[in-house]
């Protein structure tokens, strides 16, 4: 494993119940890394915690019935990122 990836795969796991990050907030310079991380892992990662930057996300219900579990501020199907977002 690359140092970058195992560096978004601690980010991730990282990412505390109830709060998101983007995909940019996890590597700003290679956000679609994080995306193929995520793809091609084998790891037990809280995924979907992982939203785009507008809120939206990349995996549909399944990701946001397990946002809501969490209790993550939504703004119809979108996180409300001002609520949600983990500060850096």
């Amino acid at each position: 494993m690359e140092v970058r990836e195992a560096r978004i795969l601690e980010r991730i796991r990282a990412i505390p119940p109830g709060f998101v990050r983007t995909y940019g907030d996890i590597e700003p310079h290679a956000p679609r890394m994080v995306g193929r991380v995520l793809a091609t892992t084998n790891e037990r990662l809280p995924w979907h915690r992982v939203v785009r930057s507008d809120g939206s996300v990349a995996k549909g219900a399944r990701q946001l019935t397990l946002l809501r579990r969490e209790g993550v501020p939504l703004r119809g199907d979108r996180v409300d990122l001002r609520k949600a977002r983990l500060p850096r």
